[in-house]
């Protein structure tokens, strides 16, 4: 799991993410900052364990991750919106966000039928 593209994209997602939500507002660190970081660390706990998991509860896993993502972009989009992240920040963001989402959604393809 470690070396597929998924993994890797969200590793340097994270990687990327984390300290810039340093920087957010200190007011807000314990509730959108804190939403934004654990639906993004939930996404990659859901994929590792899609990876050990097979049949039905693979796909379950797949599409609890889907959910997931659809956090982060709705917090990154909160960010932008309030100008916690610059527009190249967020861009750059939604570039990887974008390349997450086509290899889970090819996975869940591959999954499902």
């Amino acid at each position: 799991m470690e070396t597929s593209p998924l993994f890797a994209r969200t590793f340097d997602f994270l990687s990327w993410l984390l300290p810039r939500t340093q920087s957010f507002p200190r007011p807000q660190r314990f509730t959108v900052t804190q939403r934004l970081q654990n639906a993004a660390l939930d996404f990659q706990e859901l994929i590792v364990e899609a990876e050990a998991a097979r049949g039905a509860a693979r796909l379950e896993k797949l599409r609890s991750a889907d959910a997931a993502l659809n956090k982060v972009r709705l917090y990154l989009r909160l960010t932008r919106e309030w100008n916690w992240l610059t527009s190249g920040q967020y861009q750059h963001a939604a570039q990887m966000i974008a390349e997450m989402g086509r290899l889970l959604g090819g996975w869940l393809k591959t999954v499902g039928t």
